[in-house]
């Protein structure tokens, strides 16, 4: 199973301005992220979820976003300041590659 990152806001273009902000490598083409109220990154390798984790975190103050990852089929975990550090060591046991 992939593991997953979702995205969800209620406020308008916050979730396309935080990924412009931090990630360059999107493709406006691609989809309207002006509009967008959630959004969905799947990941081949757990780990590398550990930086956008991160990022998040870091800024979670000046962006209106819940950010949800998905180790297991159907089991949402809510990424918040009170449990990134165990969710981010979790990552790299359960993922040791």
């Amino acid at each position: 199973m992939k593991t997953f990152i979702k995205l969800f806001s209620n406020k308008e273009g916050e979730i396309e301005r935080f990924l412009k902000q931090f990630y360059s490598d999107l493709d406006d083409t691609s989809e309207n992220y002006h509009s967008l109220l959630e959004w969905e990154k799947s990941f081949e390798n757990p780990i590398e979820m550990a930086d956008m984790i991160g990022v998040f975190i870091d800024n979670i103050e000046d962006f209106k976003i819940n950010m949800w990852v998905c180790f297991d089929k159907d089991i949402l975990i809510n990424v918040t300041e009170h449990n990134v550090d165990d969710l981010i060591r979790y990552m790299y046991e359960r993922y040791p590659y």
